[in-house]
Parts: C-alpha cells; sequence; structure tokens
C-alpha cells in the first residue's frame, strides 16, 4: 500500500493569503472611513438648515411683533384722534411706514432664504466631491492591492507548482 505523500503549504501560499486578507480589511477600511467622512458632511449640512430654519423661524416672529405692535400703536392714535382728517392721517401714515416695513421684511427674508440655499447646495456639492473622491481613492487602492495579490498569488502558485514537481520527482526517485 503506497503512503500518500505529506504535502505541506508552501510558505509562500499562506503569506499570500495572509496578505490578501490584510488587503482587503485595508481596502474595507479605507472604504468605511470614506463613508463616514460623507456621513459627517451630511450630517453637518442638516445641522446647517436646522440652524437656517430656526433663523427664519426668529426673525418670522420678530417681524410678526413689529407689525402687530404697528397696529396697536395705528389704533391707538385712531382712538385718540380729535376728528376724521386726523384719523384718516394716522391711517395713511401706518399703510406708508407698513409697506416699507414689509418690504424691508420681504428682502430680509429673501436673502436669508437665498444664503441657505447657497450654502446648503455649497455642503452638498462639498459633500459629493469629497465622497466621489474617497470612493475613488478606495477603488484604486483596492485595484492596486488586487492587481499586487493576483501577481503575488500567481507567483506562489508558480513556487507551489515547482514544489509539488520536485516532490513527485524525488517521490518517483
Amino acid at each position: 500500500m503506497t503512503q500518500t505523500p505529506n504535502y505541506e503549504i508552501p510558505t509562500e501560499m499562506r503569506d499570500f493569503a495572509e496578505k490578501s486578507v490584510e488587503q482587503a480589511r485595508k481596502a474595507f477600511d479605507s472604504f468605511i472611513g470614506a463613508a463616514r467622512k460623507t456621513a459627517d458632511t451630511l450630517q453637518g449640512s442638516a445641522e446647517m438648515a436646522r440652524t437656517n430654519a430656526q433663523e427664519t423661524s426668529t426673525r418670522g416672529f420678530s417681524f410678526a411683533e413689529q407689525n402687530v405692535n404697528a397696529a396697536f400703536d395705528l389704533a391707538q392714535k385712531l382712538v385718540r384722534s380729535r376728528d376724521i382728517q386726523e384719523a384718516m392721517q394716522h391711517q395713511a401714515e401706518f399703510v406708508r411706514s407698513q409697506f416699507a416695513a414689509m418690504q424691508t421684511q420681504a428682502r430680509e427674508f429673501g436673502g436669508l432664504a437665498q444664503n441657505a440655499m447657497q450654502q446648503s447646495a455649497e455642503n452638498a456639492k462639498q459633500a459629493m466631491q469629497q465622497g466621489a473622491e474617497h470612493a475613488r481613492s478606495a477603488m484604486q487602492q483596492g485595484a492596486e492591492n488586487a492587481k499586487q495579490a493576483m501577481q503575488k498569488g500567481a507567483d506562489a502558485a508558480r513556487g507551489a507548482a515547482d514544489h509539488a514537481t520536485n516532490a513527485a520527482k524525488d517521490a518517483a526517485s
């Protein structure tokens, strides 16, 4: 009965396998790092949107308070008016001042909205660029690692084949 020779896994093959696992881990870590950076950037954008909404809300309440106070001031002036002509004068002044106030308020709201949109667009653009750059970098690193692993695997396979051939020759002789 012939005994099957005990072939050891060549050192080159074990080294190749170990390096492949290590390179796969590095590529995964790089990918996860890129994903985390992108998520952090998006979270910052969400925080900025919340801040902009809060600022807009605060300004809205401030404008509402100003407008209501102006209406109360008009009501008080109308009650104290001595005649219709004076009341009409107070009313005309109120309309002029409120028209100017509303124009100013509308401009300010427009500026807040425009600023918020520009900031959001810029943050989204940066997040996408960073995410794409990190993903591109991770893919390039992964491709390079795969290329090196394939080369090392081919070298290890040749070494193992040579080792097996030599072992078979030794067994035959």
